[in-house]
């Protein structure tokens, strides 16, 4: 049975194959989007569907759906470290006023609630790998806050809706994907090394490489989003997402430059003040609270993520929201 779903932030890279991922099974989908970070072109591919409508709004003034909803997914937010850096007032504004009113939008409608969370809640971890147990190392004052600590309230207001008002919410904490639709200008680490390989340019590492990552293709992403929307109302997280299998910066620009084929030099600059050292996610809770877990392997993943950006640059589409890398 067909349902409807609300994606805030539809038009960014995980909202756009959330949108996507729901269309393709029957659902209908109502995409919110400001286009502050999200990119129009990310709906190209479905946006005639008949099951799909596109609002472009501010969710932070109120969300203007009407009707019955089924589901919300709250994925708005600037989420590379570029754009939230940039847009420091309108990140912490999204994950206070924003929440609240999609919050009041799944209240009114008696629809499940998920938050998309993120990693990042974690801060600079002192446990790894990270259970959701873990309450974080976070900087409450330094650069990366705005999106941290957005993110962190955001839980905290979620969480409060359950509790107060009987609200059926859930909470996903989203470890650091990859895949198709993450531009070259985006600013996080595979879609950088990619676009950087492909050009023929130095790949930027900032400090000596050896911090961890633990990269997750956005169909894996997507699919734990979905078993977390379509779980029964006492499934509420945090659940991690995310893939466990840890490796560096330095493994990761090797098999970039592998995939690509690309000779590119490595090009060190200064590590970012706060920047997570180690980050992999403990993902018990999510195959046996969703039956969830990650299929992608990491070199399949980047090798159609090296297609989707070589036939971008093809096609000549420019990436309308690219943005410089960190400083």
């Amino acid at each position: 049975m067909s349902r409807r779903f609300v994606v805030t932030g539809g038009a960014g890279f995980l909202g756009s194959h959330l949108c996507e991922a729901l269309l393709g099974r029957g659902d209908e989908v109502v995409c919110v989007d400001n286009l502050s970070t999200g990119d129009p072109g990310n709906l190209a591919g479905f946006a005639g569907h008949p099951g799909f409508t596109f609002i472009e709004a501010d969710v932070c003034q109120g969300i203007p759906v009407g009707g019955s909803v089924d589901g919300v997914a709250h994925l708005a937010s600037p989420a590379s470290p570029p754009a939230y850096l940039r847009l420091g007032l309108e990140t912490l504004d999204v994950g206070s006023r924003g929440t609240a009113a999609a919050l009041a939008l799944a209240q009114r409608s008696g629809a499940r609630f998920v938050l998309a969370s993120t990693s990042e809640v974690y801060g600079d971890p002192q446990v790894s790998p990270q259970p959701e147990s873990y309450w974080g190392n976070v900087n409450p004052i330094g650069p990366r806050s705005v999106y941290d600590e957005s993110k962190r309230f955001a839980e905290a207001l979620t969480a409060a809706h359950r509790r107060y008002r009987d609200v059926n919410t859930a909470i996903v904490r989203i470890f650091n994907t990859y895949g198709p639709r993450l531009g070259p200008g985006d600013g996080r680490v595979a879609s950088n090394f990619v676009a950087q390989a492909l050009a023929g340019e130095p790949l930027t590492v900032f400090g000596d490489g050896t911090q961890t990552r633990s990269l997750c293709f956005v169909d894996d992403t997507i699919a734990g989003l979905i078993a977390m929307l379509d779980a029964g109302d006492g499934v509420t997280g945090p659940v991690n997402i995310g893939n466990p299998n840890e490796l560096t910066i330095l493994e990761l620009a090797a098999v970039v430059l592998d995939v690509t084929g690309s000779s590119s030099p490595l090009e060190h600059q200064p590590l970012p003040v706060d920047d997570p050292l180690v980050r992999r996610p403990d993902i018990t809770l999510a195959g046996a609270l969703l039956g969830w877990r990650p299929s992608v392997d990491l070199r399949d993943g980047l090798t159609r993520t090296v297609d989707w950006q070589r036939s971008t640059l093809a096609r000549g589409r420019p990436d309308s929201r690219a943005v410089p890398p960190p400083a």
